[in-house]
């Protein structure tokens, strides 16, 4: 005699919720993403805070923005921390260094500097760089990935895909 058996398993359930913790998982990528930027922006800040001010234009620039065209809903999550060239446009001159080629001045009425074509220096000097961007990821990447960890892990339980 031969005994034969049926097992049938309804993995709907399972499915969904599946799908729900995927679903969370994907809305947890950016305000962990934000924890890092965060991290980074502020360190960036500190940076440019050991720089000589000028004018103020530089630290007032400094930000961090989301950005939608290198995120993906429900995975992949982008923000930009740099600074705002129209606030700052000489912000790469400061990152990098320069070729300082002429005179410069500062007009005292708009307190904006004023670079004098007519009056080339004799012998052009090279303005070392004042990094602030980059000093920032070297020095806080490793942090920056922790935060990101740790709000990540936060997110999931507050939606209760962990515990």
């Amino acid at each position: 005699a031969v005994s034969t058996f049926r097992i049938t398993v309804d993995l709907a359930g399972l499915r969904a919720q599946l799908q729900a913790d995927a679903q969370a998982m994907g809305e947890a990528a950016r305000p962990a993403a934000q924890a890092g930027a965060q991290v980074l922006v502020d360190e960036v800040r500190r940076n440019v805070g050991r720089i000589k001010r000028k004018t103020g234009n530089l630290a007032a620039s400094i930000y961090q923005a989301y950005s939608d065209s290198n995120s993906t809903p429900g995975g992949k999550a982008t923000y930009h921390v740099s600074w705002n060239p129209r606030k700052a446009p000489h912000g790469h001159l400061v990152e990098w260094g320069h070729l300082q080629r002429y005179e410069v001045s500062r007009d005292p009425k708009t307190d904006r500097f004023i670079t004098h074509r007519d009056k080339p220096l004799a012998t052009p000097r090279q303005v070392p760089g004042r990094p602030f961007i980059r000093p920032a990821l070297a020095a806080k990447g490793e942090a920056a990935q922790q935060a990101m960890r740790d709000r990540y892990l936060e997110e999931l339980r507050q939606r209760g895909v962990v515990r």
